[in-house]
């Protein structure tokens, strides 16, 4: 029997990396997928391929930074498919900047983008979770939630409080049967990292820094979310699961 069958999944950031590697996974074990992404030419592409692959699913164009999102894809879950049992807040972005010359407007745009949808999501997401009876909630963070490096303090301090969210909705639900966990991908192949890693110089940097001297590929991750979406993580909840290849293995 397929790990997910019967559920269905809420996926943002779907239109590449991690996002849309994870919705197609959740779908090839039987989940329904709503999916989102910022842009409307990854989320048709993403759309395109579930279907291919013969999934039930539906996708929305939208910023998860705007209140109205959240609801929407809740909405959206509960009308094609009458439920909602996963949720994965993949959606993420980046900047880079010393503290002190860091604009205001920056470090709200990474915030509300890393940490506020996230929390808008979840809590527009558990009331129909309870219904269900119970569900998963998968945050991706980063290893930057543990680590830093100079000009990440917006993207760092988003990534640690999306933890700290994380253990705390876990405390709170999990006597309504909802998990919730997080993951901590290090140096992952993905369009928002794809331009810096293309360059031979960069990525043989980030290859050596792994104790398995890689990149990490999106569907590395995707199968770490599957995990803590399905039953085989049961009794897992208020975890964080660093899969960078063993790149905080040595400082």
């Amino acid at each position: 029997m397929a790990r997910l069958e019967g559920q269905v999944a809420i996926v943002t950031g779907a239109g590449s990396g991690i996002g849309r590697a994870s919705a197609l996974l959740f779908a090839a074990e039987g989940a329904r997928i709503v999916h989102c992404d910022v842009a409307p030419e990854p989320t048709k592409e993403t759309q395109r391929l579930l279907e291919r692959q013969g999934a039930e699913s539906v996708g929305l164009t939208a910023d998860v930074s705007r209140e109205d999102t959240a609801s929407e894809l809740v909405r959206l879950a509960l009308e094609r498919f009458g439920k909602l049992t996963i949720l994965m807040n993949n959606a993420g972005t980046g900047t880079n900047a010393l503290t002190a010359e860091l604009p205001l407007a920056e470090w709200d745009r990474v915030h509300n983008v890393n940490l506020r949808a996230q929390f808008m999501l979840i809590k527009a997401a558990l009331p129909a979770m309870i219904k269900a009876g119970g569900g998963s909630i998968v945050n991706v963070a980063s290893v930057m939630a543990e680590a830093t490096d100079y000009g990440l303090a917006a993207y760092c301090s988003s990534k640690a409080a999306v933890a700290g969210l994380t253990r705390t909705v876990a405390l709170e639900y999990g006597r309504y049967g909802i998990r919730a966990n997080y993951i901590m991908p290090g140096p992952i192949y993905t369009g928002m990292t794809r331009a810096n890693f293309d360059k031979d110089e960069i990525r043989k940097v980030w290859e050596k820094k792994t104790a398995l001297k890689r990149l990490g590929q999106p569907e590395d991750m995707a199968r770490v979310a599957l995990f803590l979406a399905s039953s085989d993580a049961g009794y897992v909840t208020g975890a964080g699961i660093r899969a960078d290849g063993g790149l905080l293995l040595r400082t």
